[in-house]
C-alpha cells in the first residue's frame, strides 16, 4: 500500500519536470521535402489527393483531386495544372474555397503543388495548382530584409530564459520533495521504496520526454505529406470519392478550356482585427488591397506568450502571413504547402505581391467555412507568431520557422473629451520600408475611428514621437493640432505619416526606427479662432529689443480673447522698416522666402546651388514648421511693393547670412536615443501657443533704429 502510495507521490512530483524536458529534448526533427513530381510529368486524368485544414479541431483532412491538364502559359509566366476536386470534405465545404491557397496536391505519394487559383463566377470545384518546382525557387532568392542595426528586445531569449528558470524552479522543488519523501520513507524503514523514488526521478522523466519525440517521428514517417488526417480519410479510394462527387464531377466541358485560366483569381482572403468599418475603409485607400475580400475577425492581444519557438508546421496545415499584429492585426490565412528543414513553402500565390519581404509567420485558427453561389470562404484568425515571411512572389510565399522580423512597436493613446473615452492600443508592425509609413498611419487613424466612433466635425490634437538613429538625438516629436468637418482622423494621421514616410527613405542608409508613440486628443467641437488685431507697444525698436503686441482673437461661437505676445527683434536686423506678419502657425505666407530670410538677417542657404537636403534636415524642417494652434509673428510681405534698391539690399543681405553659415557649418552628431527639448526658435520668429487653430494673417510694421 505504502509502495503504491510513494509511486503515486512520484508520479506528480514528476509532472513539472518532465514539461520542463519535454521542452528542452521533445522537439520534433526537422521534416524533409517530400518527393516531388516535375510539372513535366504531370498527365492529364491523374488522380490525386489534397490537404487541409476546414475547422476548428485543426486535423488535416483530405479530399480527392483530377488532374484536367497542364497549361504552359507565356514566357516568364507561371505554369499552372488545371484540375478538379471532389470528394466529402469538399462537398461537405461547398468546393475549393478562399483560404485553401497552399494545399498541397500529391499524385502518387508526390507533391505536384498548391491549390492556388478557381475561376471567377463558374464552378467552385475547378481550381489551378502552382506547381511545387515553382514555388521551391524561391528559397534561394536573395534575402536582405531584417537589417535594422538597433539592439532591440530579443524575444527568443527572453523565452528560453523564462523556460530555464521554470525548469530550475521545478528542479528545486522535485529536490525537496524529494528529500522529504525521502525522510518519510526512512523513518518507516522503507528503504526499497525510496530507491525506486529516486530511479523514477532520474530515468522516468527523460523517458518520458524521449517517448514523446519517438511518437512523433514515427508519426511524421508514416505519413509522407505531414497530415494527420483520420486513417479511414487517408485511406478512401479514389473510386469511391469518385462516386461520391460524381456531381461535382459533371460540370460543362466548357469550363475545362484552357484560356479559361484568365477569369482566374486568388483563393484567399485579408483578415482584419480591430478596425472599425471606417478603419477598413481608410486601410483600403491607403493600402494595395483592393484586390481582396476583406474579413473582420479576432486575434490574439500582444504579449510574449503569443510566440512559438518550436513551431510544427506539416504541410496541408493552417499558416498565417501578418504585416501587423496585436490590437490591429492585417494579416491573411493559406495553407502550407511543403516544409524542408525550417524553411516552409505557402499559399501558391503572392500575398501582396511584394517580393523579399519581413513579415509575421504565425500559426492559425480555422473558425469554419462559408459556402457560397459560386465560392465560399475559410473564416479564420492568426494566432501564434512562428516565424518569419521573407519572400511574397507569384508563385507563393516563403518563410523561416523559429526566425522572427525586425518590428516597430507602434502605441497609441487616444482620448475623446466627448465620449468620456481613454483608450490605449498597441501593434506591432513588422520593419518594411515601403509599408511602415502607411501601417503606422492606419493603426493610428484605426484607434481614432474606434475610439471616437464618428466622422462627423471634430478637432484632434496630436502628439507623436519617433526613436530613430536617424536624427542627431535619436528621438524625432512633432506636435499639432487639426479640425474637419468631416472625419478629422484623416488630416490628424498626415504628419505622422510623413514624418515615418521622410525616415523610411533615408537615402544615404537605412535608418532605424525603436518605436513610434502617438497620443491623440479628440474634441467633438470646433476649436478655431481668427486674429482680429495685432498692436505692438512700441512702432520703434533696436536690434535685439523686445517688442510686446497686444493681440485680439476670436474663437468660433464664443468671446473674443486677448493675449500679449512678446516679439524679439533679430540682433543682425539692418535698419529701417520691418514688414511682419501675425498669423496662424499653419496659415501659409504669400511672400518670397527668400525676402523673409533677407529682412530677419537670419541664416540661409546658397542662392546659386541648394545644399541636398539629408534625412536630419527634412525631419527638422518638419518639425520647425509652424503649428495650427500658434500664433506666429515673422518677417512677412510688405504693404507696398518693393523698390528695386529696396530688393537689392535685401538680396545683399541674404547671399552675406549665407556665405557665413557655409563657413560656419553646424556639427552633425547622432547621439541615439537621448532625450531632446524643444528646439529653438529662428531669429525673428514668435511662436505663440493658443488652444485655437488660428486661421488667418494680419499684417504690422516695426521701424528699426541702428543700434
Amino acid at each position: 500500500m505504502l509502495k503504491s502510495i510513494l509511486r503515486k507521490s512520484a508520479k506528480r512530483a514528476l509532472a513539472p519536470l518532465a514539461v520542463a524536458i519535454c521542452l528542452s529534448f521533445s522537439s520534433p526533427a526537422a521534416q524533409a521535402l517530400d518527393p516531388i513530381m516535375p510539372f513535366s510529368e504531370v498527365q492529364q486524368g491523374m488522380t490525386g489527393t489534397a490537404y487541409t485544414v476546414v475547422d476548428s479541431s485543426r486535423e488535416i483532412r483530405t479530399f480527392d483531386v483530377d488532374i484536367i491538364n497542364g497549361i504552359g502559359r507565356g514566357k516568364g509566366e507561371t505554369p499552372l495544372i488545371m484540375a478538379r476536386a471532389y470528394g466529402p470534405v469538399v462537398e461537405q465545404a461547398g468546393g475549393i474555397l478562399q483560404g485553401m491557397s497552399g494545399s498541397p496536391v500529391y499524385v502518387d505519394g508526390r507533391l505536384i503543388g498548391a491549390v492556388a487559383l478557381g475561376y471567377k463566377d463558374m464552378t467552385p470545384y475547378t481550381f489551378f495548382i502552382t506547381p511545387i518546382e515553382e514555388m521551391t525557387k524561391l528559397w534561394a532568392l536573395p534575402d536582405n530584409k531584417n537589417k535594422t542595426h538597433i539592439k532591440s528586445f530579443d524575444l527568443k531569449k527572453y523565452q528560453e530564459d523564462k523556460e530555464k528558470e521554470a525548469e530550475k524552479k521545478a528542479s528545486e522543488k522535485e529536490e525537496t520533495a524529494s528529500q522529504e519523501t525521502a525522510k518519510k520513507s526512512e523513518a518507516s524503514g522503507k528503504s526499497e521504496d525510496k530507491k525506486a523514488l529516486e530511479a523514477a526521478l532520474e530515468k522516468n522523466a527523460p523517458a518520458e520526454a524521449d517517448g514523446k519525440a519517438e511518437a512523433a517521428t514515427a508519426e511524421a514517417k508514416e505519413n509522407p505529406a505531414g497530415a494527420t488526417a483520420k486513417p479511414e480519410e487517408a485511406k478512401e479510394t479514389p473510386a469511391d470519392s469518385k462516386e461520391k462527387g460524381a456531381a461535382a464531377k459533371a460540370e460543362p466541358a466548357a469550363s475545362e478550356d484552357k484560356s479559361a485560366e484568365k477569369n482566374a483569381e486568388k483563393k484567399d482572403l485579408l483578415y482584419l482585427s480591430g478596425f472599425s468599418g471606417g478603419g477598413i475603409d481608410f486601410l483600403q485607400k491607403k493600402l494595395p488591397v483592393g484586390a481582396y475580400t476583406i474579413v473582420p475577425v479576432s486575434a490574439p492581444g500582444l504579449s510574449d506568450e503569443n510566440t512559438t519557438y518550436n513551431p510544427i508546421l506539416p504541410p496541408g496545415s493552417s499558416v498565417g502571413v501578418a504585416v501587423a499584429y496585436g490590437d490591429f492585426s492585417i494579416s491573411g490565412v493559406g495553407t502550407v504547402t511543403a516544409t524542408d528543414g525550417k524553411k516552409i513553402l505557402a499559399f501558391g500565390h503572392s500575398f501582396l505581391h511584394r517580393g523579399n519581404v519581413n513579415y509575421f509567420m504565425t500559426d492559425a485558427d480555422v473558425y469554419g467555412t462559408i459556402a457560397g453561389v459560386s465560392a465560399g470562404m475559410k473564416i479564420a484568425g492568426v494566432g501564434n507568431i512562428i516565424g518569419r515571411i521573407n519572400q511574397d512572389r507569384d508563385a507563393g510565399i516563403a518563410g523561416i520557422l523559429g526566425e522572427y522580423p525586425s518590428v516597430v512597436p507602434v502605441r497609441v493613446h487616444v482620448k475623446d473629451e466627448t465620449l468620456g473615452r481613454d483608450v490605449n492600443y498597441t501593434s506591432t508592425v513588422a520593419y518594411d520600408e515601403d509599408l511602415l509609413p502607411t501601417l503606422s498611419s492606419v493603426i493610428a487613424y484605426g484607434a481614432i475611428s474606434k475610439t471616437s466612433d464618428t466622422v462627423s466635425e471634430a478637432t484632434a490634437k496630436v502628439s507623436f514621437s519617433i526613436r530613430t538613429n536617424a536624427v542627431p538625438s535619436g528621438k524625432f516629436e512633432r506636435s499639432n493640432m487639426f479640425y474637419s468637418k468631416a472625419d478629422v482622423g484623416q488630416v490628424a494621421v498626415g504628419e505622422l505619416m510623413q514624418a515615418v514616410g521622410i525616415i523610411c527613405t533615408n537615402t544615404d542608409q537605412e535608418s532605424d526606427i525603436l518605436d513610434v508613440k502617438v497620443d491623440i486628443d479628440i474634441d467633438g467641437t470646433r476649436k478655431t479662432a481668427s486674429i482680429l488685431s495685432a498692436v505692438p507697444d512700441k512702432k520703434t525698436a533696436k536690434p535685439g529689443e523686445t517688442v510686446k503686441f497686444t493681440t485680439t482673437i476670436k474663437p468660433y461661437r464664443k468671446d473674443k480673447e486677448t493675449l500679449v505676445i512678446p516679439y524679439k527683434v533679430p540682433e543682425n536686423q539692418p535698419a529701417g522698416t520691418l514688414h511682419l506678419d501675425v498669423r496662424g502657425g499653419g496659415f501659409v505666407p504669400t511672400v518670397s522666402p527668400l525676402l523673409i530670410l533677407a529682412q530677419a538677417g537670419s541664416d540661409g542657404v546658397a542662392l546659386d546651388a541648394p545644399a541636398k537636403e539629408t534625412t536630419a534636415d527634412q525631419l527638422k524642417e518638419l518639425k520647425d514648421t509652424s503649428r495650427n494652434n500658434v500664433i506666429t509673428i515673422a518677417p512677412g510681405a510688405p504693404s507696398q511693393p518693393l523698390s528695386d534698391k529696396e530688393k537689392r539690399r535685401l538680396l545683399e543681405n541674404a547671399k552675406k547670412a549665407a556665405e557665413e553659415a557655409k563657413k560656419n557649418p553646424p556639427a552633425h552628431k547622432v547621439e541615439l536615443l537621448k532625450d531632446e527639448g524643444d528646439s529653438a526658435e529662428k531669429p525673428g520668429v514668435t511662436n505663440f501657443e493658443t488652444g485655437y487653430i488660428v486661421d488667418n494673417v494680419v499684417r504690422t510694421t516695426l521701424k528699426i533704429e541702428k543700434k
